[in-house]
């Protein structure tokens, strides 16, 4: 079996075959306290230091709604072009787990928050996907199981129990494991553009179930679809997709696609495989009930116009205005908006330099210093006025390109004005037209032969004189009037 190189295609001996993929996203909501109680939902405490009654399933403890949880959700419906239900309800949903303190769940079922809306992907080519959304729901999220803590025994952290989650459950759309990590990197973009998660996914703060089924390709059946549950990195998600889908297609090949059932799966990202956990349960499975502690959820137009106005502008909007203002490609525009912090960054560096070339150098440059350092844009040890003015030296001709790195080593560990470093180490540019041509002429009277070879069309020879003069100049001619004056001389 061998995968299409051109797009996602696995081809088998009987059939060639495509992905289906939908993908249910966990977002936690960002608010100082949890859902449906005042315990703190920050994350990093003490174990089990951050639960009240309700959180720890005592009897007898009624659920309060934390109307901030509902504006966070509200706001998140808004960005993601969806219908924001003005009235929702809550549900229980039954089932045991051990780090499910209540015995129930409780979550919205056939009446969400949110119905229908849309994420727009950006491709590596410049294009874009629309991958349709089919509701958003709010629930709480489950205690979190310690298996490695005593060789005898698991022990349970309730600090998570009951902190608020939107469930975001997309349409099955999506076809390539590419395509599934462009999704969550949009969704979790937008979350933090709009302040309503932190999508931390390292921390558990976003989390992805990944829905996985194989077609023929033509055809346009939805086959039956596993569940890979719980994947805390996009990386991670992209990797399960494929593996899945796979073994997905080894067994249709075989001829055994009866042993593929409805379930949920673990995946493995050591040995690079998925095991099953369970045959997946329906919503009839889960008893369903509406929660008798809670009136129905009335969100009026009033306050979801108001959030509306409040809406920061969000990755779309930014990625169109970067193009059109900045005459950034959809490419370099795409990946500057991919993170608020970098985005307002490159606004900074770009209102002092060079639009592209601002771009070109974040991107490449600032991109691999902070990957070395492992450190984000939001601690950059270069800040961006300043990356800004080393930028604009070299556009003004006060440095060349290749000094310009060096100054930028030098602002890595200490963030100085650039002009100060290129000031007291002499590194400006030698722009005095008669001191290169002395250079140049002494370099044409002792290297005939190259001039000959000039004479003769070899012209890659400047390329030998250009160096000379850099080399002797320190790198601090202008190249420009380096190449204007050996063409002119030479010829």
């Amino acid at each position: 079996m061998t995968k299409s190189t051109s797009s996602y295609i696995i081809k088998g001996e009987k059939h060639d075959w495509e992905v289906v993929c939908g993908l249910e996203v966990h977002c936690q909501i960002k608010s100082e306290s949890k859902l449906f109680s005042n315990a703190p939902a920050n994350f990093g405490s003490a174990p089990n230091s951050n639960v009240e009654f309700l959180d720890a399933g005592m009897p007898g403890m009624l659920p309060v709604i934390n109307e901030e949880c509902v504006r966070q959700a509200v706001r998140t419906a808004l960005s993601l072009n969806a219908q924001v239900n003005n009235v929702s309800e809550f549900s229980r949903k039954n089932y045991f787990y051990a780090d499910l303190s209540l015995g129930y769940q409780i979550s919205q079922a056939d009446k969400p928050i949110m119905g229908p809306g849309v994420v727009v992907l950006d491709m590596p080519d410049g294009t874009t996907r629309n991958i349709g959304l089919e509701r958003m729901h709010m629930e709480i999220d489950a205690g979190k199981s310690m298996h490695d803590q005593h060789p005898d025994s698991s022990f349970i952290d309730f600090n998570r129990a009951g902190v608020g989650l939107m469930e975001i459950v997309s349409d099955p759309d999506i076809r390539t494991p590419e395509e599934a990590g462009a999704f969550l990197r949009k969704l979790r973009a937008i979350v933090r553009y709009v302040g309503s998660c932190d999508g931390n996914m390292d921390e558990g703060s976003m989390r992805c179930d990944a829905n996985v089924s194989v077609r023929p390709v033509g055809s346009t059946e939805l086959r039956t679809r596993c569940e890979i549950k719980n994947v805390n990195s996009v990386r991670y998600v992209m990797q399960a997709i494929e593996i899945e889908a796979l073994r997905h297609v080894e067994l249709y090949e075989a001829g055994r696609g009866d042993e593929i059932i409805q379930s949920s799966r673990l995946f493995d990202p050591n040995k690079g495989e998925t095991r099953s956990m369970r045959s997946k349960e329906n919503a009839h499975d889960y008893r369903y009930f509406p929660e008798p502690d809670l009136l129905p959820l009335v969100v009026s137009d009033e306050l979801i116009a108001e959030l509306k106005a409040k809406l920061p502008e969000l990755p779309d909007a930014k990625k169109e205005r970067f193009i059109q203002e900045f005459k950034l490609s959809p490419y370099d525009s795409a990946v500057l908006i991919d993170d608020r912090n970098t985005a307002e960054y490159y606004e900074i560096v770009a209102k002092i330099a060079d639009p592209k070339l601002s771009a070109n150098w974040i991107t490449t440059n600032l991109f691999a210093l902070l990957k070395e350092e492992n450190k984000t844009i939001a601690n950059s040890p270069i800040s961006a006025s300043n990356l800004g003015k080393l930028i604009k030296l070299i556009t003004d001709d006060v440095i060349s390109g290749k000094i310009a790195k060096q100054v930028f080593e030098i602002m890595a560990t200490d963030d100085k004005d650039p002009e100060k470093i290129v000031e007291e180490k002499g590194l400006k540019q030698i722009t005095d037209t008669s001191a290169i041509e002395k250079i140049i002429d002494e370099l044409i009277e002792s290297s005939p032969e190259n001039v000959q070879a000039f004479k003769e069309g070899k012209t890659k020879v400047v390329g030998w004189f250009v160096g000379q003069v850099m080399k002797q100049t320190q790198g601090k001619a202008n190249p420009g009037v380096v190449n204007k004056i050996l063409k002119d001389k030479l010829s």
